[in-house]
């Protein structure tokens, strides 16, 4: 499967030590995404998906809820062309 868009998310809130992150994985996993998300020293949380733009902007409405403990104050959300060469969707360590 050839991705056709890519987006790069800041997510701020309540969003570390809440599930947020494997939820965000599996939430991907499902929708046929692939790329990573890690938290940040910051306290918020990263996540760079690809795929098809119908699949990106159902994530990215998931992502601005997140699982039911989290809650989000903010969401950035950088849009380029996928670049390609992830594979599945990854949990990375804290940067």
């Amino acid at each position: 499967m050839s991705a056709d868009a890519r987006v790069h998310l800041r997510i701020q809130g309540r969003v570390q030590g809440v599930y947020y992150r494997a939820s965000c994985r599996q939430q991907a996993l499902a929708l046929g995404l692939s790329g990573w998300v890690r938290n940040r020293w910051d306290g918020s949380v990263e996540a760079v998906a690809e795929g098809p733009q119908a699949a990106l902007d159902a994530f990215v409405a998931w992502c601005r809820q997140g699982p039911p403990s989290a809650r989000v104050d903010d969401l950035d959300a950088a849009w380029s062309d996928a670049v390609g060469g992830m594979q599945g969707f990854e949990q990375r360590p804290s940067l």
